[in-house]
């Protein structure tokens, strides 16, 4: 299976221009698969081995997200075999993943929010930079992939802007506001005065190297304790409180679906389940028999 799955590796990075989270996770899924089936031929597996497998992966006590992200590996996979002609039945068809819990988004409200951005200090390099990293995550509604990836190139001062990377390669260009940029202008300045270099790398960590996604959760896992905010909040936690706080004040879904970057409107629409206490302030300032 081991020459299969670097085909398909090859053709994920080559004509796919999958990003390499995903071709990592791919691999990591894959070759999961390929230790579970040991010396069985590729052309045998059926949909019972793959149910037997789904069974293996539960005893692991995956969660239910976990699973089926290698679900959708394994659908793509087997795609890819049978349209090369490297087997000729899909062992995936008809086989269903587990069903999703459904989750809202953990959400800061706005007070929330200006108590985390004001946490970090602004009189040293560190604290500039960590005021400018939560400031973009918040104005931007930026991945923390997207964020990480950033270069000074990518940030439009004049025009209030970024150039960002997200899913699928696809580029698109996000607002951002003028505390944010304020904020990136106040770092980059202190970095250059006491770093005395021009890196094209927006977010540097202490090595003068691209911040990590990790990096990011570790900086905001500070400023979370810091300004004694609930602990279950993590990077996607600014983005989902950037949709929702853009809907409570009277933004169009469809224009937030774009500033997320969002394929499909019905990812956006999770949103407009967080906005219930703004349509009840709503309803109670104007029925007449609230």
């Amino acid at each position: 299976m081991e020459r299969y799955i670097d085909k398909f590796i090859s053709y994920l990075k080559l004509e796919k221009d999958a990003s390499p989270h995903t071709v990592i996770n791919y691999s990591v899924d894959l070759r999961e698969l390929a230790d579970f089936c040991g010396e069985k031929p590729l052309e045998s597996l059926d949909v019972l081995e793959v149910r037997k497998f789904l069974v293996h992966l539960r005893h692991k006590d995956f969660k239910k997200t976990t699973i089926a992200r290698k679900l959708a590996c394994l659908r793509s996979f087997f795609r890819f075999l049978c349209r090369e002609g490297f087997i000729r039945h899909d062992p995936m068809v008809g086989l269903n993943g587990p069903k999703q819990d459904k989750r809202l988004p953990i959400v800061l409200n706005e007070t929330e929010i200006a108590k985390l951005l004001e946490t970090p200090p602004v009189h040293d390099l560190p604290g500039k930079r960590d005021r400018a990293i939560l400031e973009t995550l918040y104005s931007t509604g930026l991945r923390v992939g997207e964020l990480v990836s950033l270069n000074v190139e990518n940030v439009d001062f004049i025009g209030g802007s970024v150039r960002v990377v997200g899913k699928g390669r696809k580029e698109r260009l996000a607002p951002i506001g003028d505390k944010a940029l304020r904020a990136i202008k106040a770092y980059l300045q202190e970095r250059g005065r006491k770093n005395g270099t021009d890196s094209r790398i927006l977010f540097q960590n202490k090595d003068q190297r691209r911040l990590s996604d990790r990096g990011v959760r570790n900086i905001l896992d500070k400023y979370i304790q810091i300004a004694s905010l609930r602990g279950d909040v993590s990077p996607h936690s600014l983005r989902h409180s950037f949709a929702t706080h853009l809907l409570n004040r009277g933004a169009d879904l469809r224009a937030v679906q774009e500033l997320l970057g969002h394929a499909n409107l019905s990812t956006t629409q999770i949103y407009t389940h967080l906005t219930t206490e703004k349509l009840k302030s709503v309803y109670d300032q104007t029925h007449p028999r609230a």
